[in-house]
């Protein structure tokens, strides 16, 4: 029969990898947690329509990237692409803006998106989200940037620049979205990657976004948004950028960050690592005002952010497997038992450790262990059973010695 493998895009995590991801999912519980962030946990399938009125019917993700199928009564169902809509969606069903005044909130898991594989970028990947709901205040955009910058050093992760823009408001953007659009009507259309042509028309922000050489430079030109908004919005990012550095936060201006779904409003930020080449995005945010609106909901204000932890992981160093303190070699049968119970009294005292299942000998037992990099080898044979010891072996220094087998049940250090 033909060997079955992973679906492309999928990837296994064997123990080393789920270190550390363990790691990183450790290290935010320990930095969220002192801002006050509590874990959610959302369903990984939604209703399509949850995507497609909260990050745009004309967005690459929902146009292409989304893993959608109906279910038995037809009604379409996705794999979630992205966690904001999902705990936005949460925060509205659940009643959380009428009981708090400002939801803080995290969450981990996979999200799914069908685009081609590559490094640090699968079609099932992993991310760690951050929302804080309930306010429009800049002092929330300042506070939810340099948590994750914390977050990011905290990792060990170095060389971090941050980047910022602001994409104005439903009040401004119109205006800037018509003239942005007077100057791409300039442009041929011939000379645009298939995606940008299409984009022309329906969602022109994202021409600033494009990643082909041939793109970026037709639209160097292009009007700045930061230069088009409102007051308000004038505002909000002059004080977000205020308390930035008065926080010490450096950071730098891109005037073409627009990220990659509409309900993107005012502050937008990335987080780029000066050790991964051309594909340096590490992780990315922004404030969506508008959201909560877009899916049904009253008007709560929000602003959040997802790391990619797959991409996290390409930096970080490999996580040590945990090192057993004991591994009983049996070499009788009838050791089983007794060795059985010893296990269990070291685990009941914060040991850890296993046991051969099958009888061995001494060789092969010391071997196993020494495998397996245990501290200690407890040997049970015939001799050890008739005079009620267990053989201890340190197996860093060699010393060994017969502890009373009943009684036994610490290891030394």
């Amino acid at each position: 029969m033909a060997k079955i493998s992973t679906v492309k895009g999928f990837a296994d995590h064997l123990p080393e990898e789920a270190l550390r991801f363990a790691f990183m999912e450790a290290k935010a519980r320990e930095i969220f947690s002192l801002y006050s962030y509590r874990e959610i946990h959302i369903p990984l399938l939604e209703y399509t329509e949850l995507f497609a009125r909260s990050i745009g019917t004309e967005t690459d993700v929902v146009q292409k990237e989304m893993f959608t199928f109906p279910d038995r009564r037809n009604r379409s169902l996705t794999l979630r692409p992205e966690a904001t809509a999902g705990v936005m969606r949460a925060c509205m069903e659940h009643g959380l803006y009428a009981k708090e005044s400002q939801s803080r909130l995290f969450t981990f898991g996979p999200m799914f998106r069908y685009e081609r594989p590559q490094k640090g970028r699968m079609r099932q990947f992993h991310q760690v989200d951050c929302e804080c709901l309930g306010t429009e205040e800049p002092r929330a955009d300042a506070e939810i940037i340099l948590m994750l910058m914390n977050y990011l050093r905290a990792l060990g992760l170095e060389d971090l620049t941050l980047e910022l823009n602001t994409l104005g408001c439903k009040r401004c953007r119109p205006a800037y979205r018509e003239r942005l659009k007077a100057f791409l009507s300039g442009l041929s259309r011939e000379d645009l990657c298939e995606d940008c042509r299409r984009r022309l028309e329906v969602n022109p922000l994202r021409l600033l976004d494009c990643k082909n050489p041939v793109c970026a430079e037709l639209t160097a030109g292009a009007p700045e948004i930061s230069a088009q908004v409102c007051p308000d919005c004038r505002e909000h990012f002059a004080r977000t950028r205020e308390l930035l550095e008065s926080l010490g936060q450096s950071h730098v201006l891109n005037p073409r960050l627009v990220r990659g779904l509409d309900y993107y409003t005012r502050t937008t930020f990335e987080v780029l690592s000066g050790n991964m080449g051309a594909s340096s995005s590490l992780a990315g945010g922004g404030r969506y005002d508008g959201l909560a609106e877009s899916i049904g909901g009253p008007d709560i204000p929000g602003i959040g952010f997802a790391c990619g932890l797959e991409r996290l992981a390409l930096l970080l160093p490999p996580r040590p497997l945990p090192v057993p303190d004991f591994y009983i070699a049996i070499l009788e049968e009838k050791a089983f038992a007794p060795a059985l119970l010893l296990a269990e009294r070291l685990r009941a005292e914060g040991f850890s450790g296993s046991f051969s299942f099958s009888a061995t000998s001494l060789k092969s037992g010391l071997r196993s262990a020494s495998r397996q990099r245990a501290r200690y080898a407890l040997i049970l044979g015939s001799n050890e059973l008739e005079k009620g010891v267990v053989l201890v072996k340190n197996l860093e220094s060699g010393l060994q010695k017969e502890e009373i087998l009943d009684d036994f049940s610490r290891l030394d250090g």
